[in-house]
């Protein structure tokens, strides 16, 4: 509990200290992510001083509204996956969750893909930007990491 209650806040963090940004999933994040502009920050500041952005299952909802220095948004023109629409509609939450995101990815000028078959595994890499569709994707998603480090 002690180091729960000790946890930096993004704010306080040096982008420069970090080599990648992993944007977890989880239908929370949908919430939590999009208009947080502490992470959008560390996420534009990785990303321009060299690092990777990552994410993974509906992590990806943190990218949404993240733009570079220059006013463009990160997404924009690059391809990534993240969890599907019809993954929602099957998993019985599409009516519970606060937007489509692959269709805000697409809306923002992403190059979304996904797996031919829902819950299957996917990534994809784009340069510096390491996306994973889903759950199943947790273990590639951090290997490709890997490999860019």
């Amino acid at each position: 509990m002690k180091l729960l209650s000790e946890t930096a806040r993004p704010r306080q963090m040096d982008a420069n200290d970090f080599d990648v940004i992993y944007f977890t999933g989880g239908h929370a994040v949908m919430w939590d992510f999009p208009d947080d502009e502490e992470l959008q920050r560390l996420a534009r500041e990785i990303f321009e001083h060299g690092g990777i952005v990552s994410s993974v299952c509906h992590g990806y909802c943190g990218l949404l509204n993240t733009k570079l220095s220059d006013g463009t948004l990160l997404i924009a023109g690059r391809r990534l996956t993240g969890f599907s629409w019809m993954e929602e509609i099957l998993a019985g939450v599409a009516r519970k969750v606060p937007d489509n995101a692959e269709q805000e990815m697409k809306q923002r000028g992403a190059l979304y893909e996904k797996a031919f078959l829902p819950f299957t595994s996917k990534v994809v890499t784009d340069g510096r930007l390491v996306t994973g569709k889903n759950s199943q994707s947790a273990k590639a998603t951090a290997k490709q990491v890997a490999a860019l480090l």
